[in-house]
C-alpha cells in the first residue's frame, strides 16, 4: 500500500492525518507500506514520534515499510534527529544543535528515558528556570513515560522526539505510545465512560489519576500545564479519538472522525520567553513559579 503524507504540523490537522495513517494501517500485514512525502511540504520533527510509532507497530506487523519522495530538506532533518536511521538513511550531524533524536523506549528503559532527556532537555532554546525547577521539570515529562508505562498497557514501546525552532521561538516535545488510550484506561480503572475528549480533560484535571499505589500521579501533568501558561508556550494531548490543547490558559479540544491507537503529549515551550523562572519555595529573587 502507498500513504501518500501530506504537510504535517503538531495541530489538529497534522494529528488527524495520522489517524487516517493508523487506520490505513490497521490490519496490512506481510505486505509492503511506502510513506510517500512527495507532497509533504512541511514536516513539524516532532511529529517523528507518533508517525514513528505507528510505522513501528507496521513493521511489527511484518510488513516492508518505507519513506518515499522526501524533498533534501525534509530527509536531511530527519536525518539529523535519527528517525531515517530506522529506513535505510544515514545519520546527519545536527551541528546548529536543534534536535532531540528520535528515540523508541521498552517499558522497562526508564533509567534511558531520564538520561535522555537530561540531556537534551536543556539549551536548545529552553526558558531560564532555577535548577530546582529544571528539576521539576523534567520529573513532570518523566511522569508522561510513567504514565505510558503504567496505564497504556503498551507492548510496542514509547516514542519521543523533539524540535527546537529557533526563527519561529519555539521548543516541541512529543512523546507517545500505542497503548489502550485515556479513554480505555478511565473506562477499565474507574468505570467512567468519558468521550475521549473529556477522558483528556479528566486526566488533566488537578491530582485526577488511575494510578493506584504509593505513587501519585497527575501532578506532573498540572506543572507542565502551569508552566506552559505562564511561559507563552502550549501542551496538546492526542488520545483515541480525543484531541486537546491549552493555549496561553485557553483550552481547545475536539473529535477526530478517527481513533488514533494510543496517546500522544506534546509539550512546546516559547523560547522568546526572557523571563527567569523558579519555585514558590526557592528564593525571592526571579519570577515565582
Amino acid at each position: 500500500m502507498v500513504f501518500p503524507l501530506g504537510k504535517t504540523r503538531s495541530d489538529c490537522s497534522g494529528f488527524d492525518q495520522l489517524t487516517r495513517l493508523a487506520k490505513s494501517l490497521e490490519l496490512v500485514s506481510f505486505d509492503k507500506v511506502d510513506i510517500d512525502m512527495s507532497g509533504c511540504t512541511w514536516f513539524d520533527a516532532n511529529m517523528a514520534a507518533p508517525l514513528g510509532a505507528l510505522l513501528y507497530r507496521a513493521s511489527h506487523q511484518l510488513n516492508n515499510v518505507r519513506i518515499l519522495g522526501a524533498s533534501h530538506r525534509l530527509e536531511n532533518i530527519l536525518r539529523k534527529n535519527e528517525f531515517l536511521l530506522n529506513y535505510g538513511r544515514l545519520p546527519l550531524t545536527d551541528s546548529n544543535v536543534t534536535t532531540i533524536p528520535y528515540r523508541r523506549f521498552e517499558p522497562t528503559d526508564g533509567r534511558y528515558f531520564v538520561s535522555y532527556i537530561s540531556k537534551y532537555l536543556q539549551g536548545r532554546g529552553m526558558p531560564k528556570m532555577s535548577a530546582g525547577l529544571h528539576k521539576k521539570f523534567l520529573e513532570s515529562v518523566y511522569e508522561m513515560f510513567n504514565n505510558a508505562v503504567i496505564h497504556s498497557g503498551t507492548t510496542l514501546g514509547i516514542y519521543s522526539c523533539g524540535q527546537y525552532y529557533p526563527n519561529v521561538h519555539r521548543l516541541d516535545f512529543s512523546i507517545g505510545d500505542l497503548g489502550m488510550g485515556i479513554r480505555e484506561s478511565l473506562r477499565r480503572k474507574k468505570q467512567l465512560e468519558l468521550a475521549a475528549d473529556e477522558a483528556i480533560r479528566w486526566a488533566f484535571t488537578g491530582t485526577n489519576t488511575t494510578r493506584t499505589g504509593p505513587i501519585p500521579g497527575g501532578l506532573g501533568l498540572k506543572l507542565l500545564a502551569d508552566f506552559t501558561t505562564k511561559n507563552g508556550g502550549r501542551i496538546q494531548i492526542v488520545s483515541d479519538r480525543g484531541y486537546w490543547e491549552l493555549e496561553e490558559g485557553s483550552v481547545r479540544s475536539s473529535l477526530f472522525d478517527l481513533p488514533f491507537p494510543g496517546t500522544v503529549v506534546n509539550i512546546e515551550l516559547n523560547t522568546a520567553d526572557t523571563k527567569s523562572y523558579r519555585l514558590s519555595s526557592e528564593s525571592n529573587l526571579g519570577d515565582i513559579f
